[in-house]
């Protein structure tokens, strides 16, 4: 771990990694990456213990740091590296949650530049959350979350977890320098404050059955809510019922190429990421979803965001979706 550590601190490893992920993902990492990665440079012992405690594991793009130049499996395209089934275009896994498939990514919504960081269970069915604006708040949630587990074994006197508070005392005190530090609540505090209040409504965003949204201005067939408004609940168990009707998925995504062509691809791009989300390993669905997204995504001016749904769409059927392998 401290060899890992050292590259993720060192300037030349840090700009050979920012240049391939620009080259071959379209991304252009934000400087929360990079405070992200000052954080993991400086870890000792107790303070990676920790981490794994939590059972976060730098993923996907982050392999990378082992070798900048490591290429994929053969036949394989480097952009479904750490890429799920389920996982929409706009999602770029940096870290691994454990239980359930649990997985953290930048989110990029133009394919250019990251607006966030998502995370879901991949193996649950749950929707994409989006709450948090960068990769140390996702950190600071899960040490917090497991400070508000571990307070009542503290005070019964177990002394395997009151040890473990400590670790995570460190884990905090090393994240917390760098960012989130005029953030004093811990614990269960933090839940209340940051954890539990319901988002606001994103008038900004359309509402997808991923739970993430999407980024579009325009009309959709169904007149569907803003991110987070009411309704929402409704609209998922509709689309649910849509998609087992052959038929009426057809006449959907013809309307959405309809509206598309003249020259509204809103449609395109919701239906289309519902479909991805929710094709289950229907070809007819899955071809859908490429289709709607390619033409949504070349209408809006996100070419990266294409190539990266395409590439998806030839490797879904992946069991493993750890496809690096070393240089030659």
């Amino acid at each position: 771990m401290a060899a890992e550590t050292e590259r993720y601190g060192d300037p030349a490893v840090r700009e050979a990694v920012a240049q391939r992920i620009g080259a071959e993902w379209g991304l252009e990492l934000p400087g929360s990456f990079f405070r992200f990665l000052d954080f993991l440079a400086v870890l000792g012992p107790a303070e990676q213990r920790a981490l794994r405690d939590l059972d976060l594991a730098p993923y996907g793009v982050m392999d990378l740091f082992a070798d900048p130049s490591a290429r994929p499996r053969e036949g394989l395209d480097i952009r479904v590296h750490g890429r799920y089934y389920r996982d929409p275009p706009e999602f770029l896994t940096f870290l691994h949650g454990g239980s359930d498939g649990l997985h953290f990514g930048l989110w990029s919504d133009d394919g250019r530049t990251c607006d966030g960081v998502a995370s879901y269970h991949s193996h649950d069915g749950g929707e994409i959350e989006r709450r948090h604006r960068t990769p140390l708040e996702a950190v600071r949630a899960r040490i917090e979350a497991a400070e508000r587990d571990l307070a009542d074994y503290a005070a019964d006197g177990d002394a395997y977890e009151a040890e473990r508070r400590v670790d995570l005392g460190r884990l905090r005190d090393a994240l917390t320098r760098i960012e989130t530090g005029e953030r004093t609540e811990t614990g269960l505090a933090w839940s209340q404050a940051y954890a539990y209040p319901r988002p606001a409504v994103d008038t900004d965003r359309i509402t997808t059955l991923d739970g993430a949204g999407a980024l579009v201005s325009g009309a959709t067939a169904l007149d569907r809510p803003p991110l987070g408004a009411a309704g929402a609940y409704r609209f998922a168990t509709f689309m649910e019922e849509l998609f087992d009707d052959a038929q009426a998925v057809r006449a959907a995504r013809d309307e959405a190429l309809r509206r598309a062509a003249a020259g509204d691809p809103a449609e395109a791009l919701v239906l289309g990421r519902d479909l991805h989300r929710a094709s289950y390993g229907r070809a007819e669905h899955e071809e859908y979803a490429r289709e709607l997204l390619a033409v949504a995504y070349r209408d809006l001016g996100r070419p990266a965001l294409a190539k990266i749904a395409e590439a998806h769409h030839r490797h879904r059927a992946l069991r493993d979706v750890d496809v690096l392998r070393p240089a030659r």
